[in-house]
């Protein structure tokens, strides 16, 4: 009998004193395999409290290890699955940038009535989509920047057997961002990210197409003026396409070079306005 006594009322070796008194008569110490009563519910069975049980108060219920790592894999994961979703939808811009573009240079090259005034629009509707896919990335970073701070900081340092992470307060951060969620980039950073990383190359494809096309079709061209007349297209002059395109892929070589990410504020989150403000 004393045997058995001693074994329902045993506890891990590793309980802090006081525990077995912290458990109601016929309930089972955490971590025994036996279903514990639902915190933050007042009673055993989740409902009114019954006669001198005081109402438990999950807030000022410490927070055990376990569930704190179940807490963080379980937002990890949720985090992950929105980074894909919106990973997906920059996917399909890219998609609609290239599709436009084999469309422009198909119908540009297709007869010789066409000009090459569909190659200048479609660089119209490519800076259309590059600032359509620059705002999906800024949400996307929303969501990456929170997985990376998880990764780094806590996923890494279990790694590596180091329990001190990189950055102390990176769960304060992450709080916070929860509560009023930021975007952690400027829209110029964004716009140079996606222009560097794919649009690039799309434009450098249609401004070779475009001096293709002037040079070769129809017919070659014989001289420095049959490419100016092939330039104009009435009532616009040649010095005004020329010029016109010219500052554009200017702009573009320019956002590429000087709308850099600090990579030193990065982990601060110090940058970007809140997510409710573009619904005003």
């Amino acid at each position: 009998m004393t045997g058995q006594a001693d074994r329902r009322g045993s506890l891990p070796a590793d309980s802090p004193p006081g525990a077995a008194s912290a458990h109601a008569p016929g309930t089972a110490p955490p971590g025994s395999g036996s279903p514990e009563p639902r915190r933050g519910v007042a009673g055993s069975g989740g409902g009114p409290p019954g006669p001198g049980e005081a109402p438990v108060d999950y807030e000022s219920s410490p927070l055990e290890r376990n569930a704190y790592v179940t807490a963080v894999i379980h937002l990890y994961r949720g985090e992950i699955s929105r980074a894909n979703t919106w990973r997906q939808r920059l996917d399909q811009t890219t998609n609609w940038a290239v599709f436009t573009t084999a469309t422009a240079l198909g119908f540009a090259f297709n007869t010789p009535e066409h000009t090459h005034f569909a190659l200048i629009f479609a660089n119209l509707l490519l800076i259309i989509l590059l600032f359509l896919e620059a705002r999906r990335f800024r949400f996307f970073d929303v969501w990456r920047s929170r997985i990376r701070k998880i990764e780094t900081n806590f996923f890494a340092p279990i790694l590596e057997r180091d329990l001190d992470s990189p950055q102390s307060h990176w769960g304060r951060l992450i709080a916070a961002d929860l509560d009023e969620p930021r975007f952690h980039l400027s829209f110029l950073q964004a716009v140079r990210l996606r222009l560097v990383k794919n649009y690039l190359p799309i434009f450098g494809v249609v401004l070779f197409a475009w001096t293709i096309k002037l040079a070769t079709h129809p017919t070659p061209a014989r001289s420095w003026e049959d490419c100016l007349a092939r330039l104009e297209y009435d009532p616009i002059p040649a010095w005004f396409v020329v010029s016109g395109l010219g500052l554009f892929y200017l702009a573009l070589v320019c956002v590429a070079l000087f709308c850099r990410v600090d990579t030193r504020h990065r982990d601060d989150w110090d940058i970007g306005e809140r997510l409710s403000d573009l619904d005003r």
